[in-house]
């Protein structure tokens, strides 16, 4: 029987599921949009989560409801349970990004099906031996109250040919599942699988070796079966419906039926640890520590790459640090493993592109985007290591360990590998505090790990006081600003009430575009309406206070001039985004937007600050089309299908429904899917204005700026601003060049000044070389205080001191500015002391600034120091005797 690649066990996976009636749907993005509680999408569960938490009924999917869900989805875990970042790549079975292969009852089949289908797909279907196939199931907990699962163990009796011996119990531990603190929860029942050999198998009882981290006898299919709600205080409640939830670790399953013991040599692995062995040019399975290496770069290039492809990028905080380390952690080995001190990392993304463009297209979609922010951000780190090296060398002079908290500050700010700093320390006779390193790694695990975990309380989602039933609010904003409306039901959140209406003209914010505000009101009671969030197609409006009489019909009516303004700017961001396109090239791409009354934020890929001469370009397009008065065209209920066929501007990463909204202004212009307000023409817009350019993140640019009532307001104050120079000026035909003349005029006298100070500078420098004293060692030292002098007066003066006094003379000159509460030092010394005494200027200058409260350096002739104490340079210069007597060698 020939071996199945990976792309088949997919789809055969897909295929069985289908034909037990399951909705094969898509993978989510792996940076999940629209849950808080969640950095990265860690399950295959999390797209069903409001049906599971009773915010939906079913699943929508092609054009009917289902009951039934089947998929594989991408998932990243860089914490928990066998998830240290650190320690991937040192086993062979643990990964940051995976495929969950998993299928999904919503109160429809249950723990008989799910077993029973289990055990049909792995042995009857791909062949797997039953004698190396166990199941564990729940043991029961006497802290909830819950007794041992016998309906599972039951039914692995009779749904299967499983040996009843290989039916395992387990606790709470390892076989109750538990969606956070609280919400919904259940016994699992896991498939394991032994893969040691004939001969080991005899030597000792699989059994023996379940859930003890044995790379041999690993789990391969995890089937939830959720039955409880947790509530707050920890006390469980059956659920109504009872539900399933199944994960099976493709990685891990490919690598079985493709009879490997390790999930990199299967082909899921096999084109990426090529394409690093072509690069590190050495071959993959023959040197440990280098094998390490290639495995933590392919596992690493998946995450990085489909975090980047799916709206994420590397940054400083949130899923943005998490990619930075990931990055980091992969380059550093590539550099200090395998010899990569050049970027390379980013040279595997066309590897990744080609081998999951059928399954999982974004990144051959937006390949070059990838490869341009991964590349930036290894050229920056490669920079960092060396800075990184150089630190080291600061922190272990004339010390004999390096502390851990220096070790840890190498490692967490400049990417180093404990490894890597004990290999430099050994190199330079150097011990570490590996306790006190260990010590602060763990602070900062348990820190991850607490992030990580929910915290919302799930388990009263649902406690809605309902007044009347209805369907969910229907929508009514694009084409009336009021509604006659019933409230349906309403809840207190903290100090708000929230409401759901029967109707509703009130956007919900979404897609960048800030909500809706406005009144309710039936003639007697008014009521502000202060946001409008969407959660799973319900429109939730929150006010300030809660009506006297909720019944009867509420008018509702939106603020319409504060609405008139958001699409003002909706609208502009559409024509910007295209005129962008148009000037910079079609790798432009939408990453990011926010729109309301006041003002419009766009991010957008590009690698590059957008030049002055750009920026007037695209500005000039948008007010052109805005002076065109092109007519909207809006078209709802359009089929994803025909949308993407007209090409249609769509966001990567976003999760589009089985029928969009078109919104054009000129088919030869922009056309993109978008769901919120508009004007009817470009027109309205009145006038656009860039207000600011700036990055956001590698790759990714950010534009600022106003069109409508706030472009007006900018032109007016431009306005305002001339008349008022024009003013202090008198009259003028031409204010650039007045100005300019103005500015020459200044620099000229500051000059002229600057030459008198000199002068005079000259002159006290003179006075205090004449007036020098000796030392005991018999060294001339001029010393004193120079008024109104900065750092480059000083400087000057020390050059001229050494010209004026070359031989056995040491220089300290001071200044202050008290008002900015700066000091400023300079020493000189001349050549023979510094090759005699052995005194260098750099030393003295460190010692005496750190009596004003800063530091400085330079060279053994002339240094400088700072400091923010200004009323300790006196001290300072009396300390200057003492300090040069005891550094003279």
């Amino acid at each position: 029987m020939p071996t199945k690649t990976s792309s088949e066990i997919r789809k055969e996976f897909l295929d069985f599921f289908a034909e037990k009636n399951h909705a094969i749907v898509n993978s989510a993005p792996v940076v999940p949009k629209d849950d808080p509680t969640l950095l990265f999408t860690n399950a295959g569960m999390n797209q069903f989560k409001p049906i599971f938490l009773g915010e939906e009924k079913s699943l929508k999917h092609e054009g009917r409801d289902w009951n039934r869900a089947a998929d594989t989805q991408k998932c990243i875990r860089v914490s928990g349970k066998h998830n240290d970042l650190e320690e991937v790549g040192h086993d062979t079975y643990h990964h940051t990004l995976f495929e969950m292969l998993g299928n999904w009852s919503f109160g429809d089949y249950f723990k008989q099906e799910a077993i029973a289908w289990a055990w049909e797909l792995l042995v009857e279907r791909w062949g797997l031996e039953p004698d190396r196939l166990y199941a564990t199931v729940f043991g029961g907990d006497e802290e909830d109250g819950l007794p041992v699962d016998d309906e599972a163990i039951e039914l692995w009796k009779s749904e299967t040919t499983i040996k009843h011996d290989h039916i395992l119990k387990f606790g709470k531990k390892d076989n109750f599942w538990e969606m956070g603190e609280t919400g919904p929860c259940g016994p699992c029942s896991e498939v394991h699988i032994d893969l040691r050999s004939d001969e080991e198998r005899a030597k000792q009882d699989g059994a023996e070796l379940v859930n003890m981290d044995d790379p041999r006898v690993m789990e391969i299919w995890n089937l939830v079966f959720i039955q409880f709600n947790r509530i707050a205080g920890g006390e469980l409640e059956k659920l109504p419906a009872q539900h399933v939830d199944t994960g099976m670790g493709f990685e891990r399953v490919c690598a079985v039926l493709q009879g490997k013991t390790s999930n990199y040599d299967s082909d899921v692995f096999t084109p990426l640890l090529t394409s690093i062995a072509d690069l590190a040019g050495t071959p993959y399975g023959k040197d440990e520590k280098k094998d390490i290496a290639m495995r933590v770069i392919a596992d690493h290039i998946r995450a990085v790459a489909f975090s980047i492809a799916d709206g994420a990028s590397p940054g400083n905080d949130g899923r943005g640090y998490v990619i930075r380390r990931i990055l980091r952690r992969a380059i550093r080995y590539g550099w200090d493993k395998l010899g990569l001190k050049e970027p390379f990392f980013y040279k595997l993304v066309p590897v990744l592109s080609g081998q999951f463009k059928s399954v999982f297209p974004e990144i051959d979609a937006q390949q070059e985007y990838v490869i341009n922010v991964i590349r930036s951000e290894e050229q920056s780190f490669l920079r960092t290591l060396g800075q990184g090296i150089d630190l080291f060398n600061q922190m272990i002079e004339g010390k004999e360990k390096l502390s851990g908290d220096d070790a840890f500050k190498l490692h967490d700010t400049y990417g180093f590998p404990i490894d890597l700093t004990q290999l430099m320390a050994r190199e330079q006779g150097v011990s570490v505090d590996e306790a006190r390193f260990e010590e602060l790694m763990k602070e900062q695990k348990d820190r991850a790990r607490a992030a990580g975990k929910f915290s919302v309380d799930q388990s009263k989602l649902n406690n809605w006081i309902v007044l009347k039933e209805g369907d969910n609010s229907e929508f009514v904003g694009y084409d009336d600003a009021d509604a006659e409306a019933e409230i349906l039901s309403y809840r207190k959140e903290g100090d708000r009430f929230a409401f759901t209406l029967s109707l509703t003209p009130f956007y919900a914010e979404s897609g960048g575009q800030v909500a809706d505000t406005g009144l309710l009101t039936n003639g007697e009671e008014y009521i502000h309406v202060i946001d409008v969030q969407k959660v799973n197609d319900q429109y939730i409006h929150y006010t300030d206070s809660l009506p006297e009489n909720l019944e009867g019909f509420w008018t509702a009516q939106i603020d319409i001039d504060r609405r008139s303004e958001i699409q003002k700017h909706h609208s502009a961001t559409h024509l910007v985004h295209a005129a962008l396109r148009k000037t910079l090239g079609d790798h432009v791409a939408q990453k990011g937007s926010l729109v309301d009354e006041h003002h419009l934020r766009f991010d957008f890929s590009h690698f590059e600050g957008v030049n002055q001469d750009q920026l007037d370009t695209v500005e000039q397009i948008v007010n052109e089309k805005i002076q065109q008065n092109i007519l909207l065209e809006e078209e709802r209920n359009v089929p994803i299908e025909e949308a993407k066929k007209r090409g249609a501007m769509m966001l990567f990463g976003e999760k589009y429904g089985e029928s969009v909204r078109i919104i054009t202004f000129d088919e030869d212009y922009s056309v993109e899917l978008c769901g919120g307000t508009h004007v009817g023409a470009t027109g309205e817009i009145g006038y656009f204005r860039f207000t600011q350019e700036t990055s956001v993140a590698a790759g990714i640019r950010r534009i600022e700026a106003v069109c409508g009532k706030a472009a007006d307001n900018i032109l007016r104050e431009e306005k305002e601003t001339i008349r008022n120079v024009k003013q202090v000026l008198g009259q003028s035909s031409d204010l650039a060049r007045d100005v300019q003349k103005l500015l020459e005029e200044k620099k000229a006298l500051e000059k002229e000044l600057s030459k008198l100070n000199l002068q005079n500078t000259g002159a006290k420098l003179a006075d205090l070389i004449n007036t020098a004293v000796t030392l005991d060692s018999e060294i001339k030292l001029v010393k004193g205080e120079i008024s109104g002098a900065d750092m480059n007066i000083l400087k000057q003066l020390g050059y001229d001191a050494l010209q004026k006094s070359s031989q056995n003379t040491v220089t300290v000159l001071g200044a202050k500015d008290e008002e900015e509460g700066k000091v400023y030092l300079m020493v000189s010394v001349t050549d023979d002391l510094i090759k005699e005494k052995g005194l260098k200027a750099g030393a003295l200058v460190g010692q005496l600034g750190r009596v004003v409260g800063g530091g400085g350096g330079g060279q053994p002739n002339l240094a400088t120091a700072g400091g923010r104490q200004p009323e300790n340079l006196d001290q300072a210069l009396e300390k200057a005797d003492e300090i040069i007597t005891a550094s003279i060698q």
